[in-house]
């Protein structure tokens, strides 16, 4: 047992784990909510575990139902869950100690992914350098455009600002306003989407392709197979969804349809990348098309870059499935992109994430189906809203339930903790046995 709880994998998920337990303590206090009573055990659950999950999912209105302190708690419990809980942990060893030990190396290697022990201090610091700087410059974007476009008070639009700011980055999808951007962005705001989408992406990319961007000293060196895929594959989701959301809800007047061009354009491409880790909305998801819903499935289920803050199955594992696809279609024996083999290991990460993912989100659907007579499609939605740790909702969420309430919590914790956990424990598990079984093919199709 002891051997278990030590593993990497299972230090991460008790650490977000202890992080839940913390928070929902917190916002159980009296001075938590705004009128002074002592918020219930579920809905100080609910938000702290959408909070350390960087979900977004809430069952009351942050803006108003939680105090000042409330607020605050619910801003740093997003800012540790976007962070990360090793990297924090890891970050104040060095800075206590000066030096990490190989059982926080480890630790951290399996919740960021990084390619090698060497890769961990530098992928620590760079962590906090680059939320810093991306965190204090969409705030004070945010903070100026508020008050000089918006007639916000100074004050106001600094607390706004930096929440949505960090909320952005760690696409955690939570805002202090009850329809999240949508009063503050009304006729596409560039100068509130802007920011905003720049820090998703930022965040949303994941540390070790900003480890790749940010410290590769020589560019003619090649750039890793997993940063191609994640960037290209990223460019390519924002674009496709955008054209798809552009096209399904121009026509829409509770949507996209009062807007010009440009105006449906950015509020497009603002949809698309929302949806695929932020839980930002600028248009009404409960007015969207079937097309736009059934979109945003996909969308929300592939997530953001690996070992970030964004959830989903992640565009690597997505993309590579695709090439897994494509290569078995050719008929070549290995599965091959940009002149290099993929190994077949990886290959059974991916597939293993898939099937264990797909078959949580269907399990989840129809547990809850029973309990309530809301839509399927809209059941649907936040299931995998909440397992994507997305953060959209049709406006169902403080509808369903108690125990409806409880599977979505259940939810956000596999999703964000879950598919990384399985993530770094194939990656870690790598047992060889000095046998193997004769060979048989079954009939597959």
């Amino acid at each position: 047992m002891n051997r278990r709880l030590s593993h990497p994998a299972a230090v991460v998920a008790l650490a977000f784990l202890a992080a839940i337990g913390v928070g929902t303590a917190v916002l159980m206090l009296q001075w938590a909510a705004a009128d002074g009573a002592s918020a219930g055990l579920l809905t100080a659950l609910f938000t702290a575990t959408s909070a350390v999950c960087v979900t977004g999912l809430v069952v009351v209105d942050t803006g108003t139902y939680w105090s000042n302190f409330g607020q605050v708690s619910i801003l740093v419990l997003f800012q540790l869950g976007g962070f990360g809980m090793m990297a924090s942990a890891t970050l104040l060893g060095l800075v206590v100690n000066r030096q990490l030990r190989l059982s926080s190396r480890l630790v951290l290697q399996a919740e960021t992914h990084s390619l090698a022990l060497g890769d961990v201090r530098s992928i620590a610091k760079l962590i906090l350098a680059v939320t810093l700087a991306v965190e204090s410059l969409a705030t004070a974007a945010l903070m100026l455009r508020f008050a000089l476009g918006h007639d916000m008070p100074w004050g106001q639009s600094l607390w706004h600002g930096l929440f949505h700011a960090v909320s952005a980055f760690n696409n955690a999808g939570f805002s202090t306003w009850g329809d999240s951007v949508m009063r503050i962005a009304i006729a596409a705001d560039g100068w509130v989407l802007g920011p905003l989408m720049l820090a998703i992406v930022i965040g949303g990319l994941g540390f070790p392709v900003l480890h790749e961007l940010v410290l590769r000293r020589n560019a003619r060196a090649r750039p890793s197979m997993h940063t191609v895929l994640t960037l290209w594959g990223s460019a390519a989701l924002l674009a496709g969804g955008a054209l798809i959301i552009l096209l399904a809800e121009s026509g829409n007047p509770r949507t996209l349809g009062p807007m010009d061009w440009g105006e449906r354009a950015l509020s497009a491409s603002f949809a698309s990348l929302s949806a695929r880790t932020a839980g930002f909305n600028a248009v009404d998801i409960g007015a969207l098309t079937t097309e736009s819903l059934a979109l945003h499935y996909v969308l929300m289920f592939i997530g953001g870059g690996s070992a970030g803050t964004a959830g989903g199955v992640k565009v690597t594992t997505f993309f590579l499935l695709l090439l897994i696809v494509w290569n078995e279609i050719r008929g070549h024996r290995d599965v091959e992109f940009r002149g290099r083999r993929i190994d077949s290991a990886v290959q059974r990460q991916a597939l293993t994430i898939l099937v264990l993912s797909s078959g949580v989100v269907v399990i989840a659907m129809l547990a809850l189906l029973p309990m309530t007579t809301l839509p399927l499609e809209k059941v649907l939605f936040e299931v995998i809203s909440a397992f994507a740790t997305g953060g959209l909702s049709t406006g169902i969420t403080a509808e369903l339930p108690a125990a409806g309430q409880v599977i979505l919590v259940l939810l956000m914790f596999v999703g964000r903790v879950g598919v990384v956990t399985l993530a770094a424990a194939l990656a870690l598990n790598h047992g060889r046995r000095g046998y193997r079984y004769p060979e048989e093919k079954p009939i597959v199709g």
